[in-house]
């Protein structure tokens, strides 16, 4: 099951779906095939929720921006 992270503290944000998970993949820019994080801004997760991001993870992508402009979050698939 995939988990979120915040990239720079590591914090845990919680668990996704595998397709939550294809649905960032497919709509986020990765830099190569081993690339397992993404920036993520407000303008980006308003882009998400147009094309149809699940409650769930829009709470998690929320709750990881809080009042920031930006954050990095990573995934790891256990």
């Amino acid at each position: 099951m995939p988990e979120l992270y915040l990239k720079d503290d590591d914090r845990h944000l919680g668990h996704i779906a595998d397709d939550e998970l294809e649905f960032l993949m497919a709509q986020l820019e990765e830099e190569d095939s081993e690339d397992e994080d993404y920036t993520i801004d407000r303008m980006t997760l308003d882009y998400l929720k147009a094309n149809g991001l699940s409650v769930n993870l829009a709470k998690l992508l929320d709750d990881a921006l809080g009042d920031k402009d930006e954050v990095e979050i990573r995934y790891t698939i256990s």
